[in-house]
Protein backbone atom coordinates (compact mmCIF):
# COMPACT_ATOMS: atom_id res chain seq x y z
CA UNK A 1 0.00 0.00 0.00
CA UNK A 2 2.94 2.36 0.56
CA UNK A 3 3.74 2.99 -3.14
CA UNK A 4 0.04 3.12 -4.07
CA UNK A 5 -0.82 5.70 -1.40
CA UNK A 6 2.39 7.65 -2.08
CA UNK A 7 1.55 7.78 -5.78
CA UNK A 8 -1.93 9.08 -5.02
CA UNK A 9 -0.45 11.66 -2.65
CA UNK A 10 2.06 12.90 -5.22
CA UNK A 11 -0.72 13.31 -7.77
CA UNK A 12 -2.77 15.52 -5.44
CA UNK A 13 0.04 18.07 -5.04
CA UNK A 14 0.09 19.98 -8.34
CA UNK A 15 2.53 22.78 -7.60
CA UNK A 16 5.38 20.67 -6.21
CA UNK A 17 8.85 21.43 -7.63
CA UNK A 18 10.26 18.79 -9.95
CA UNK A 19 13.29 18.05 -7.78
CA UNK A 20 11.17 17.53 -4.67
CA UNK A 21 8.68 15.34 -6.56
CA UNK A 22 11.34 13.02 -7.99
CA UNK A 23 13.22 12.91 -4.68
CA UNK A 24 10.10 11.76 -2.86
CA UNK A 25 9.30 9.19 -5.57
CA UNK A 26 12.84 7.82 -5.45
CA UNK A 27 12.85 7.73 -1.64
CA UNK A 28 9.57 5.79 -1.56
CA UNK A 29 10.91 3.32 -4.14
CA UNK A 30 14.05 2.69 -2.11
CA UNK A 31 12.15 2.28 1.17
CA UNK A 32 9.64 -0.12 -0.40
CA UNK A 33 12.46 -2.17 -1.95
CA UNK A 34 14.26 -2.39 1.39
CA UNK A 35 11.06 -3.53 3.11
CA UNK A 36 10.44 -6.08 0.35
CA UNK A 37 13.95 -7.50 0.71
CA UNK A 38 13.49 -7.63 4.48
CA UNK A 39 10.44 -9.83 3.89
CA UNK A 40 12.34 -11.97 1.38
CA UNK A 41 15.32 -12.57 3.67
CA UNK A 42 13.79 -12.89 7.13
CA UNK A 43 10.04 -13.23 6.60
CA UNK A 44 8.23 -16.54 6.90
CA UNK A 45 5.45 -17.99 4.78
CA UNK A 46 2.61 -16.87 7.04
CA UNK A 47 -0.50 -15.70 5.20
CA UNK A 48 -2.11 -12.32 5.86
CA UNK A 49 -5.82 -12.10 5.08
CA UNK A 50 -6.42 -8.45 4.24
CA UNK A 51 -10.06 -8.39 3.07
CA UNK A 52 -12.75 -11.09 3.05
CA UNK A 53 -15.41 -10.38 0.42
CA UNK A 54 -16.96 -13.84 0.75
CA UNK A 55 -15.92 -17.21 2.19
CA UNK A 56 -14.11 -18.11 -1.05
CA UNK A 57 -13.11 -14.58 -2.12
CA UNK A 58 -10.32 -13.12 0.00
CA UNK A 59 -7.40 -10.79 -0.54
CA UNK A 60 -4.63 -13.00 0.81
CA UNK A 61 -0.94 -12.05 0.91
CA UNK A 62 1.78 -14.67 1.31
CA UNK A 63 5.38 -15.13 0.19
CA UNK A 64 6.31 -18.62 -0.93
CA UNK A 65 9.46 -19.49 -2.91
CA UNK A 66 7.98 -18.35 -6.24
CA UNK A 67 6.75 -15.12 -4.73
CA UNK A 68 10.12 -14.43 -3.12
CA UNK A 69 11.88 -14.90 -6.45
CA UNK A 70 9.60 -12.57 -8.39
CA UNK A 71 9.48 -10.02 -5.57
CA UNK A 72 13.27 -10.01 -5.55
CA UNK A 73 13.43 -9.19 -9.26
CA UNK A 74 10.88 -6.37 -9.00
CA UNK A 75 12.25 -4.77 -5.84
CA UNK A 76 15.88 -4.97 -7.02
CA UNK A 77 15.27 -3.29 -10.37
CA UNK A 78 12.58 -0.72 -9.59
CA UNK A 79 14.79 1.82 -7.74
CA UNK A 80 17.26 1.74 -10.67
CA UNK A 81 14.40 2.49 -13.05
CA UNK A 82 13.16 5.31 -10.83
CA UNK A 83 16.64 6.85 -10.61
CA UNK A 84 16.96 6.66 -14.40
CA UNK A 85 13.51 8.24 -14.80
CA UNK A 86 14.45 11.16 -12.52
CA UNK A 87 16.96 12.35 -15.12
CA UNK A 88 15.21 11.13 -18.27
CA UNK A 89 11.89 12.85 -17.50
CA UNK A 90 13.44 16.18 -16.48
CA UNK A 91 12.31 18.02 -19.62
CA UNK A 92 9.21 15.94 -20.40
CA UNK A 93 5.58 16.95 -19.95
CA UNK A 94 2.98 15.46 -17.58
CA UNK A 95 5.58 14.45 -14.99
CA UNK A 96 3.07 14.69 -12.13
CA UNK A 97 0.95 11.87 -13.51
CA UNK A 98 4.04 9.94 -14.66
CA UNK A 99 5.67 9.60 -11.24
CA UNK A 100 2.32 9.03 -9.52
CA UNK A 101 1.32 6.11 -11.75
CA UNK A 102 4.91 4.82 -11.79
CA UNK A 103 4.76 4.40 -8.02
CA UNK A 104 1.28 2.88 -8.08
CA UNK A 105 2.43 0.36 -10.69
CA UNK A 106 5.16 -0.68 -8.23
CA UNK A 107 2.51 -1.46 -5.63
CA UNK A 108 0.42 -3.43 -8.15
CA UNK A 109 3.48 -5.45 -9.21
CA UNK A 110 4.31 -6.34 -5.62
CA UNK A 111 0.68 -7.32 -5.10
CA UNK A 112 1.01 -9.88 -7.91
CA UNK A 113 4.26 -11.30 -6.56
CA UNK A 114 3.00 -11.45 -2.96
CA UNK A 115 -0.50 -12.75 -3.77
CA UNK A 116 -1.46 -15.79 -1.74
CA UNK A 117 -4.28 -17.02 -3.97
CA UNK A 118 -5.55 -16.67 -7.53
CA UNK A 119 -8.26 -14.11 -6.70
CA UNK A 120 -5.71 -11.77 -5.10
CA UNK A 121 -3.30 -12.14 -8.01
CA UNK A 122 -6.11 -11.45 -10.49
CA UNK A 123 -7.15 -8.24 -8.68
CA UNK A 124 -3.60 -6.86 -8.66
CA UNK A 125 -3.11 -8.04 -12.25
CA UNK A 126 -6.01 -5.84 -13.33
CA UNK A 127 -4.69 -2.98 -11.19
CA UNK A 128 -1.34 -3.27 -12.98
CA UNK A 129 -3.10 -2.80 -16.32
CA UNK A 130 -4.92 0.30 -15.07
CA UNK A 131 -1.80 1.90 -13.57
CA UNK A 132 0.47 1.24 -16.57
CA UNK A 133 -1.99 2.36 -19.28
CA UNK A 134 -1.54 6.07 -18.39
CA UNK A 135 2.23 5.55 -18.57
CA UNK A 136 1.98 4.25 -22.13
CA UNK A 137 -0.22 7.24 -22.97
CA UNK A 138 2.18 9.71 -21.28
CA UNK A 139 3.44 11.47 -24.49
CA UNK A 140 -0.22 12.33 -25.30
CA UNK A 141 0.31 11.87 -29.04
CA UNK A 142 -2.03 10.10 -31.47
CA UNK A 143 0.42 7.22 -31.69
CA UNK A 144 0.59 6.92 -27.90
CA UNK A 145 -3.19 7.02 -27.61
CA UNK A 146 -3.60 4.27 -30.21
CA UNK A 147 -0.95 2.16 -28.48
CA UNK A 148 -2.78 2.61 -25.17
CA UNK A 149 -6.10 1.62 -26.73
CA UNK A 150 -4.57 -1.56 -28.11
CA UNK A 151 -2.85 -2.31 -24.79
CA UNK A 152 -6.12 -1.90 -22.88
CA UNK A 153 -8.15 -3.85 -25.42
CA UNK A 154 -5.86 -6.86 -25.38
CA UNK A 155 -5.04 -6.73 -21.65
CA UNK A 156 -8.65 -6.43 -20.50
CA UNK A 157 -9.79 -8.96 -23.09
CA UNK A 158 -7.10 -11.37 -21.94
CA UNK A 159 -8.09 -10.76 -18.32
CA UNK A 160 -11.63 -11.83 -19.23
CA UNK A 161 -10.30 -15.21 -20.40
CA UNK A 162 -8.23 -15.47 -17.21
CA UNK A 163 -11.37 -14.61 -15.22
CA UNK A 164 -13.14 -17.59 -16.82
CA UNK A 165 -10.33 -19.89 -15.62
CA UNK A 166 -10.55 -18.39 -12.13
CA UNK A 167 -14.34 -18.77 -12.05
CA UNK A 168 -13.98 -22.45 -13.00
CA UNK A 169 -11.51 -23.01 -10.16
CA UNK A 170 -13.69 -21.22 -7.63
CA UNK A 171 -16.76 -23.14 -8.77
CA UNK A 172 -14.87 -26.38 -8.14
CA UNK A 173 -13.81 -25.44 -4.64
CA UNK A 174 -10.27 -24.35 -5.50
CA UNK A 175 -10.34 -21.09 -3.56
CA UNK A 176 -7.52 -21.85 -1.14
CA UNK A 177 -3.95 -20.58 -1.06
CA UNK A 178 -1.50 -21.35 -3.86
CA UNK A 179 -0.22 -24.90 -3.44
CA UNK A 180 2.48 -26.52 -5.55
CA UNK A 181 0.80 -29.33 -7.45
CA UNK A 182 -2.53 -27.54 -7.78
CA UNK A 183 -5.59 -26.92 -5.65
CA UNK A 184 -8.14 -28.97 -7.60
CA UNK A 185 -8.89 -31.85 -5.24
CA UNK A 186 -11.41 -33.41 -7.60
CA UNK A 187 -12.96 -32.44 -10.92
CA UNK A 188 -16.60 -33.35 -11.51
CA UNK A 189 -17.19 -34.50 -15.08
CA UNK A 190 -14.68 -34.56 -17.90
CA UNK A 191 -11.10 -33.39 -17.46
CA UNK A 192 -11.37 -31.98 -20.98
CA UNK A 193 -13.45 -29.10 -19.60
CA UNK A 194 -10.82 -28.35 -16.94
CA UNK A 195 -8.06 -28.42 -19.54
CA UNK A 196 -10.04 -26.08 -21.76
CA UNK A 197 -10.40 -23.56 -18.95
CA UNK A 198 -6.67 -23.82 -18.26
CA UNK A 199 -6.05 -22.93 -21.91
CA UNK A 200 -8.35 -19.92 -21.49
CA UNK A 201 -6.20 -18.80 -18.56
CA UNK A 202 -2.96 -19.48 -20.42
CA UNK A 203 -4.04 -17.32 -23.35
CA UNK A 204 -5.51 -14.65 -21.07
CA UNK A 205 -2.42 -14.20 -18.92
CA UNK A 206 -0.31 -14.80 -22.03
CA UNK A 207 -1.38 -11.41 -23.41
CA UNK A 208 1.02 -9.64 -21.05
CA UNK A 209 3.63 -12.31 -21.74
CA UNK A 210 3.32 -11.33 -25.44
CA UNK A 211 2.65 -14.78 -26.93
CA UNK A 212 1.78 -14.91 -30.63
CA UNK A 213 -0.60 -13.57 -31.92
CA UNK A 214 -1.38 -11.49 -28.82
CA UNK A 215 2.03 -9.79 -28.86
CA UNK A 216 1.09 -6.83 -31.06
CA UNK A 217 0.60 -4.37 -28.19
CA UNK A 218 4.21 -4.67 -27.00
CA UNK A 219 6.09 -3.12 -29.97
CA UNK A 220 3.41 -0.41 -30.25
CA UNK A 221 3.95 0.50 -26.59
CA UNK A 222 7.53 1.54 -27.44
CA UNK A 223 6.18 5.05 -28.06
CA UNK A 224 6.16 5.49 -24.28
CA UNK A 225 9.17 7.09 -22.51
CA UNK A 226 12.11 4.72 -22.02
CA UNK A 227 11.60 4.26 -18.24
CA UNK A 228 8.10 2.99 -19.10
CA UNK A 229 9.28 0.66 -21.85
CA UNK A 230 11.93 -0.68 -19.48
CA UNK A 231 9.14 -1.25 -16.96
CA UNK A 232 6.92 -2.93 -19.57
CA UNK A 233 9.59 -5.07 -21.25
CA UNK A 234 11.93 -6.02 -18.41
CA UNK A 235 10.59 -5.62 -14.90
CA UNK A 236 6.89 -5.78 -14.26
CA UNK A 237 4.28 -6.19 -16.96
CA UNK A 238 5.59 -8.93 -19.24
CA UNK A 239 7.15 -10.81 -16.32
CA UNK A 240 3.80 -10.57 -14.49
CA UNK A 241 2.18 -12.37 -17.43
CA UNK A 242 4.76 -15.18 -17.34
CA UNK A 243 4.56 -15.40 -13.55
CA UNK A 244 0.75 -15.61 -13.68
CA UNK A 245 0.93 -18.49 -16.20
CA UNK A 246 3.29 -20.34 -13.82
CA UNK A 247 0.92 -19.76 -10.91
CA UNK A 248 -2.07 -20.95 -12.93
CA UNK A 249 -0.27 -24.06 -14.19
CA UNK A 250 1.70 -25.29 -11.20
CA UNK A 251 -0.26 -23.88 -8.25
CA UNK A 252 -3.89 -24.00 -9.44
CA UNK A 253 -4.67 -26.61 -12.11
CA UNK A 254 -1.58 -28.74 -11.49
CA UNK A 255 0.76 -30.41 -13.96
CA UNK A 256 -0.76 -33.88 -13.38
CA UNK A 257 -3.87 -32.68 -15.20
CA UNK A 258 -1.94 -31.07 -18.07
CA UNK A 259 1.38 -32.86 -18.67
CA UNK A 260 1.34 -35.15 -21.69
CA UNK A 261 -2.07 -33.92 -22.85
CA UNK A 262 -3.10 -31.60 -25.68
CA UNK A 263 -2.98 -28.38 -23.58
CA UNK A 264 0.74 -28.86 -22.92
CA UNK A 265 1.41 -29.60 -26.59
CA UNK A 266 -0.57 -26.53 -27.62
CA UNK A 267 1.32 -24.29 -25.20
CA UNK A 268 4.71 -25.63 -26.28
CA UNK A 269 3.92 -25.09 -29.96
CA UNK A 270 2.68 -21.52 -29.35
CA UNK A 271 5.69 -20.54 -27.25
CA UNK A 272 8.22 -22.21 -29.59
CA UNK A 273 6.74 -20.38 -32.57
CA UNK A 274 6.76 -17.09 -30.64
CA UNK A 275 10.48 -17.51 -29.86
CA UNK A 276 11.34 -17.84 -33.54
CA UNK A 277 8.78 -15.28 -34.73
CA UNK A 278 9.96 -12.57 -32.33
CA UNK A 279 13.61 -13.11 -33.27
CA UNK A 280 12.90 -12.88 -37.01
CA UNK A 281 10.92 -9.66 -36.60
CA UNK A 282 13.69 -8.19 -34.44
CA UNK A 283 16.20 -8.81 -37.24
CA UNK A 284 13.93 -7.03 -39.72
CA UNK A 285 13.10 -4.05 -37.47
CA UNK A 286 15.18 -0.87 -37.83
CA UNK A 287 13.57 1.18 -35.05
CA UNK A 288 15.91 0.86 -32.06
CA UNK A 289 13.35 0.41 -29.27
CA UNK A 290 10.96 -1.68 -31.35
CA UNK A 291 13.81 -4.05 -32.21
CA UNK A 292 14.34 -4.56 -28.49
CA UNK A 293 10.58 -4.97 -28.08
CA UNK A 294 10.48 -7.86 -30.56
CA UNK A 295 13.46 -9.31 -28.71
CA UNK A 296 11.33 -9.24 -25.56
CA UNK A 297 8.51 -11.05 -27.39
CA UNK A 298 10.99 -13.84 -28.18
CA UNK A 299 12.64 -14.03 -24.77
CA UNK A 300 9.41 -14.05 -22.80
CA UNK A 301 8.52 -17.27 -24.59
CA UNK A 302 11.90 -18.72 -23.55
CA UNK A 303 10.52 -18.47 -20.01
CA UNK A 304 7.12 -19.86 -20.93
CA UNK A 305 8.57 -22.72 -22.99
CA UNK A 306 10.70 -23.80 -20.04
CA UNK A 307 7.72 -23.62 -17.70
CA UNK A 308 5.45 -25.48 -20.15
CA UNK A 309 7.82 -28.45 -20.18
CA UNK A 310 6.15 -29.06 -16.81
CA UNK A 311 9.23 -30.56 -15.20
CA UNK A 312 11.29 -29.41 -12.26
CA UNK A 313 14.24 -28.68 -14.53
CA UNK A 314 12.03 -26.68 -16.90
CA UNK A 315 10.48 -24.62 -14.12
CA UNK A 316 13.80 -23.75 -12.48
CA UNK A 317 15.32 -22.88 -15.90
CA UNK A 318 12.34 -20.60 -16.59
CA UNK A 319 12.94 -18.69 -13.36
CA UNK A 320 16.68 -18.42 -14.00
CA UNK A 321 15.99 -16.90 -17.41
CA UNK A 322 13.34 -14.63 -15.89
CA UNK A 323 15.97 -13.07 -13.63
CA UNK A 324 18.73 -12.95 -16.24
CA UNK A 325 16.50 -11.47 -18.93
CA UNK A 326 15.13 -8.82 -16.56
CA UNK A 327 18.61 -7.54 -15.78
CA UNK A 328 19.84 -7.76 -19.39
CA UNK A 329 16.82 -6.25 -21.10
CA UNK A 330 16.48 -3.30 -18.74
CA UNK A 331 20.15 -2.49 -19.46
CA UNK A 332 19.54 -2.61 -23.23
CA UNK A 333 16.50 -0.33 -22.96
CA UNK A 334 18.34 2.10 -20.69
CA UNK A 335 21.13 2.31 -23.29
CA UNK A 336 18.63 2.84 -26.13
CA UNK A 337 16.94 5.54 -24.05
CA UNK A 338 20.25 7.28 -23.38
CA UNK A 339 20.96 7.34 -27.12
CA UNK A 340 17.50 8.77 -27.84
CA UNK A 341 17.79 11.27 -24.99
CA UNK A 342 21.23 12.54 -26.03
CA UNK A 343 20.93 12.41 -29.83
CA UNK A 344 17.25 12.10 -30.78
CA UNK A 345 18.13 9.15 -33.06
CA UNK A 346 15.59 6.32 -33.22
CA UNK A 347 16.85 4.13 -36.09
CA UNK A 348 19.55 1.49 -35.81
CA UNK A 349 20.83 2.63 -39.21
CA UNK A 350 21.71 6.06 -37.75
CA UNK A 351 24.05 4.89 -34.97
CA UNK A 352 27.32 4.82 -36.93
CA UNK A 353 30.28 6.00 -34.85
CA UNK A 354 28.28 6.74 -31.68
CA UNK A 355 30.50 4.41 -29.68
CA UNK A 356 33.17 7.11 -29.57
CA UNK A 357 30.66 9.77 -28.48
CA UNK A 358 28.87 7.59 -25.92
CA UNK A 359 31.56 5.08 -24.89
CA UNK A 360 30.09 4.12 -21.50
CA UNK A 361 26.59 3.68 -22.93
CA UNK A 362 27.70 1.47 -25.81
CA UNK A 363 30.20 -0.48 -23.67
CA UNK A 364 27.28 -1.40 -21.40
CA UNK A 365 25.11 -2.13 -24.44
CA UNK A 366 27.82 -4.48 -25.74
CA UNK A 367 28.03 -6.32 -22.41
CA UNK A 368 24.26 -6.75 -22.26
CA UNK A 369 24.13 -7.85 -25.90
CA UNK A 370 26.74 -10.57 -25.35
CA UNK A 371 24.79 -11.70 -22.32
CA UNK A 372 21.47 -11.93 -24.15
CA UNK A 373 23.10 -13.86 -26.99
CA UNK A 374 24.34 -16.37 -24.43
CA UNK A 375 28.11 -15.89 -24.55
CA UNK A 376 29.90 -17.23 -21.44
CA UNK A 377 30.54 -16.08 -18.76
CA UNK A 378 27.53 -13.74 -18.94
CA UNK A 379 24.21 -14.51 -17.25
CA UNK A 380 22.39 -15.24 -20.51
CA UNK A 381 24.67 -18.24 -21.06
CA UNK A 382 23.71 -19.76 -17.71
CA UNK A 383 19.97 -19.35 -18.23
CA UNK A 384 20.07 -20.70 -21.79
CA UNK A 385 22.25 -23.63 -20.70
CA UNK A 386 19.66 -24.65 -18.11
CA UNK A 387 16.86 -24.19 -20.64
CA UNK A 388 18.65 -26.43 -23.15
CA UNK A 389 19.31 -29.15 -20.57
CA UNK A 390 15.64 -29.02 -19.55
CA UNK A 391 14.62 -29.32 -23.21
CA UNK A 392 16.80 -32.43 -23.55
CA UNK A 393 14.53 -34.13 -21.00
CA UNK A 394 11.32 -32.96 -22.68
CA UNK A 395 10.86 -35.52 -25.47
CA UNK A 396 10.39 -34.68 -29.13
CA UNK A 397 8.90 -31.23 -28.54
CA UNK A 398 11.70 -30.50 -26.11
CA UNK A 399 14.34 -31.29 -28.74
CA UNK A 400 12.49 -29.17 -31.31
CA UNK A 401 12.40 -26.37 -28.75
CA UNK A 402 16.15 -26.74 -28.14
CA UNK A 403 16.81 -26.37 -31.88
CA UNK A 404 14.62 -23.25 -31.97
CA UNK A 405 16.48 -21.81 -28.97
CA UNK A 406 19.79 -22.23 -30.82
CA UNK A 407 18.41 -20.61 -33.99
CA UNK A 408 17.01 -17.78 -31.90
CA UNK A 409 20.41 -17.28 -30.23
CA UNK A 410 21.98 -16.88 -33.68
CA UNK A 411 19.30 -14.36 -34.71
CA UNK A 412 19.86 -12.53 -31.41
CA UNK A 413 23.51 -12.16 -32.33
CA UNK A 414 22.47 -10.75 -35.72
CA UNK A 415 20.06 -8.09 -34.45
CA UNK A 416 22.23 -6.96 -31.52
CA UNK A 417 25.76 -7.21 -32.89
CA UNK A 418 24.82 -5.22 -35.99
CA UNK A 419 24.10 -2.31 -33.62
CA UNK A 420 27.37 -2.91 -31.75
CA UNK A 421 29.31 -3.03 -35.03
CA UNK A 422 27.77 0.23 -36.27
CA UNK A 423 28.52 2.01 -33.00
CA UNK A 424 32.17 0.96 -32.74
CA UNK A 425 33.11 0.30 -36.38
CA UNK A 426 31.02 2.63 -38.57
CA UNK A 427 30.54 1.83 -42.24
CA UNK A 428 29.89 5.49 -43.05
CA UNK A 429 31.01 8.87 -41.76
CA UNK A 430 29.01 9.93 -38.68
CA UNK A 431 26.62 12.84 -39.13
CA UNK A 432 28.39 16.16 -38.44
CA UNK A 433 25.51 17.42 -36.29
CA UNK A 434 26.46 14.79 -33.69
CA UNK A 435 29.87 16.34 -32.97
CA UNK A 436 28.58 17.90 -29.76
CA UNK A 437 26.95 14.72 -28.45
CA UNK A 438 28.14 13.59 -25.01
CA UNK A 439 27.24 11.02 -22.39
CA UNK A 440 24.10 11.33 -20.28
CA UNK A 441 24.37 12.49 -16.68
CA UNK A 442 25.23 10.28 -13.72
CA UNK A 443 21.58 9.59 -12.79
CA UNK A 444 21.24 7.70 -16.08
CA UNK A 445 24.75 6.24 -16.35
CA UNK A 446 24.85 4.78 -12.83
CA UNK A 447 21.84 2.46 -13.41
CA UNK A 448 23.16 1.53 -16.86
CA UNK A 449 26.62 0.65 -15.53
CA UNK A 450 25.38 -1.13 -12.40
CA UNK A 451 22.95 -3.34 -14.31
CA UNK A 452 25.48 -4.13 -17.05
CA UNK A 453 27.82 -5.27 -14.29
CA UNK A 454 25.02 -7.40 -12.83
CA UNK A 455 24.56 -9.05 -16.23
CA UNK A 456 28.16 -10.22 -15.92
CA UNK A 457 28.17 -11.06 -12.20
CA UNK A 458 25.02 -13.18 -12.42
CA UNK A 459 26.88 -15.37 -14.91
CA UNK A 460 29.93 -15.72 -12.64
CA UNK A 461 28.38 -15.89 -9.17
CA UNK A 462 25.62 -18.27 -10.15
CA UNK A 463 24.82 -20.12 -6.93
CA UNK A 464 22.31 -17.67 -5.37
CA UNK A 465 20.12 -17.38 -8.46
CA UNK A 466 20.29 -21.10 -9.32
CA UNK A 467 19.57 -22.18 -5.73
CA UNK A 468 16.60 -19.79 -5.51
CA UNK A 469 15.20 -21.07 -8.81
CA UNK A 470 15.65 -24.69 -7.83
CA UNK A 471 13.94 -24.00 -4.50
CA UNK A 472 10.88 -22.91 -6.49
CA UNK A 473 10.74 -26.30 -8.24
CA UNK A 474 11.67 -28.33 -5.17
CA UNK A 475 8.04 -28.88 -4.21
CA UNK A 476 7.18 -30.70 -7.43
Amino acid sequence: MLPVLSGLGLYLFKGMAYRLRVSLALAVSVVVSLLAWLLILVGGEEAAEVIRFAPNLTILLRLDESGRFFTGIISALWPFTMLYACSYMKHEKHVRSFFSFFLMAYGASLGISMAGNLFTMYCFYELLTLTTAPLVMQPMTKEAWRATQLYLLLSLGGAAFAFAAMAFLLANGASGPFTMGGVLSGIPGSTTVARLFWLFGFLGFGVKAAIFPLHVWLPRASVAPTPVTALLHAVAVVKAGAFAVVRLTYYCFGTELLAGAWPQTTALIITAFTILFGSVLAVRETHFKRRLAYSTVSNLSYILFGAMLMTGAGLSAAFIHMAAHACIKITLFFCAGAVLHQTGLEKTTELDGLGKKLPVTFACFTVASLSLIGIPPFSGFISKWYLLTACAEGGVLGWIGAAILLVSAFLTAVYLLTIVRRAWFPSKTPVSELSAVHEADAAMLVPIGALALCSLLLGIVTSPIINAAQAVAAGM
